[in-house]
């Protein structure tokens, strides 16, 4: 019996799998991935020596944790595969962007399954994950959850009703600071700097500041002081920011965000 199967092995699923391998959460042995694609099957064989195969039966009837990584689009064809072969016994996992937990409880019935919501830098192993249980779901379902997601970054535990708001500041956000970081690049070469060296210094800067945040404890308004002498060089670019509204830009980009990603859910 494998620790864990996967149905769908793209690069969301390399991820994790490379991650619970490297942390030691189970063996290579111990993973199974199903795919429709045989080339993503061998590449996945070839990186990583683990059991695949084409029969999305097989992932059911030989793991107890059921990890869902297809697209959402052919989520609700793999739940009406499957159904047959699931027992309350198994622990499905899905990662399906806007697809809900009672979603695929109303199609397998009374199963315990948790809904994550990861995001891309978990491809460099920094990823921010939310986990949300399911009716069904346990105290060790949702630790068992947390320890495979916690393998590619940082783990979150919420609420489902919080998955919009969740997937418009992590999901869809690496898209924005990667705006961000490009946009200030480019101001730097437009001042004179070539864009590479402009692009290291932002993108580190960004990073190191992030750290900050999260290993020093101190609030970002408390950081943003330490930073900023009165009339000096950082103090005339937050009168800037404070001055184009920029506080208002970002909320309406979070805002119209979480709306999409709740009305693309109701689909």
């Amino acid at each position: 019996m494998n620790k864990i199967g996967f149905i769908g092995g793209g690069k969301m699923a390399c991820a994790i799998i490379r991650g619970i391998i490297n942390s030691n959460w189970c063996r290579k042995e111990e993973i199974i991935v199903s795919d429709r694609n045989e080339e993503t099957l061998n590449n996945l064989k070839k990186n990583f020596d683990i059991n695949i195969t084409t029969d999305n039966k097989q992932i059911v009837q030989n793991a107890k944790i059921i990890l869902l990584a297809v697209k959402p689009f052919v989520l609700r064809d793999v739940l009406e595969e499957i159904k047959p072969y699931i027992t309350d016994n198994h622990v499905v996992l899905s990662i399906a962007a806007g697809i809900s937990i009672n979603t695929i409880e109303n199609v397998l019935g009374k199963i315990p399954v948790i809904r994550i919501m990861p995001n891309t830098p978990a491809l460099v192993n920094e990823g921010m994950s939310a986990v949300c249980k399911g009716t069904y779901a346990g105290g060790k379902d949702v630790l068992a959850a947390k320890s495979i997601f916690s393998s590619i970054g940082k783990v979150i535990t919420s609420e489902e009703k919080y998955i919009d708001i969740i997937t418009a500041i992590s999901g869809s956000g690496p898209a924005f600071y990667y705006y961000i970081i490009d946009e200030i690049a480019k101001a730097g070469e437009k001042l004179g700097l070539d864009y590479q060296t402009c692009l290291k210094l932002s993108a580190q800067t960004a990073f190191g500041s992030a750290k900050m945040i999260m290993e020093s404890g101190i609030a970002p308004e408390q950081l943003i002081i330490n930073v900023t002498t009165p009339g000096g060089c950082t103090a005339v670019g937050n009168e800037v920011l404070q001055e184009k509204n920029i506080s208002d830009i970002l909320f309406e980009t979070i805002d119209k965000t979480a709306k999409k990603a709740f009305e693309l859910g109701k689909k």
